[in-house]
């Protein structure tokens, strides 16, 4: 039998798996936080649940890194922007698929799974999330 060499992300997306967003609900006051934490950052309860947090929101705000820390200056220019998503929860990610020159307040986005970075001579890939526009259909 022979195995075909397949991406991480290729192989969960050939099997119709989304993937979540993680945060948390504090049952005491009610807020939605992100990411999950056993104490909420708002009122300090312990009461606090798991929730899959929606995958849309739209720019709160954004500034494009020029400048970037060791290990991530091939990918500059890049935008971090302030994320509200449509349940209030606000979050910080870096936006892909769109140009710096693009990008602007309101802009509605959804979050999808991106290289991060490569990881030193090893060449081990870091996924995790960044959000896009919304495509248009």
């Amino acid at each position: 039998m022979v195995l075909e060499r397949t991406s991480i992300p290729l192989y969960w997306r050939d099997r119709g798996i989304k993937y979540r967003l993680l945060g948390g609900e504090c049952k005491s006051c009610n807020r939605r936080f992100f990411p999950y934490r056993k104490v909420c950052p708002h009122c300090g309860s312990t009461d606090v649940n798991k929730v899959n947090l929606p995958r849309r929101g739209r720019v709160v705000s954004f500034t494009v890194v020029h400048n970037a820390p060791r290990g991530f200056e091939y990918y500059t220019p890049y935008v971090i922007a302030l994320i509200e998503l449509k349940d209030g929860t606000r979050l910080l990610s870096q936006l892909t698929d769109v140009e710096p020159d693009e990008v602007r307040e309101g802009m509605e986005v959804e979050m999808v799974i991106r290289i991060h970075r490569t990881c030193g001579e090893s060449w081990l890939i870091a996924y995790g999330y960044k959000f896009r526009p919304v495509l248009k259909k």
